[in-house]
């Protein structure tokens, strides 16, 4: 993959879960029951929670550096514990707030891969965290279609939102 196809990539799936956010409408993303108890706000902000922990390890490939430290504690070690750790620390933001991290975070998630040389992609090695996965847009949003996707659109059927 180049650079460029995978920015483009990147681009058209931040499109596709910008236009969802948009048809769910903010007024309505903290209504609870997505995804168990949690809100939509909760998924956004859980996804740039693990969004930015992507972008350290693209940052220190771009800069060949080793991969950061993960931001939750050091005794956190179960998806399960770390995501409650994250929705903690995230529940009593704004959606306007959350949605602006998320938005920045996709930001510096596209200035990283802006700066990776362009053999980086082609080695898997460079990516150990992504499993022998080349780099894709499809893979940097594949948590979002694999886990959350059909719940939040479950949730926009159940209550389709009005539109002015």
């Amino acid at each position: 993959m180049r650079r460029a196809d995978l920015l483009s990539e990147l681009k058209s799936e931040n499109e596709a879960w910008e236009d969802l956010l948009a048809d769910i409408g903010e007024d309505r993303m903290e209504e609870p029951g997505v995804a168990g108890a949690w809100s939509i706000k909760d998924i956004v902000a859980h996804l740039a929670a693990w969004r930015r922990r992507t972008v350290g390890r693209i940052e220190a490939v771009a800069n060949g550096h080793p991969e950061p430290a993960p931001s939750w504690p050091a005794e956190l070690h179960e998806d399960d514990e770390i995501n409650a750790w994250f929705h903690a620390r995230d529940r009593h933001k704004s959606v306007r707030d959350v949605l602006a991290e998320s938005r920045g975070v996709f930001q510096q998630l596209v200035s990283a891969v802006a700066k990776l040389p362009e053999d980086a992609l082609s080695d898997p090695a460079r990516f150990p965290w992504m499993e022998g996965a080349p780099p894709s847009g499809a893979a940097f949003f594949g948590h979002f279609h694999d886990e959350h996707e059909a719940d939040m659109r479950a949730f926009l059927s159940r209550q389709p939102a009005t539109k002015n």
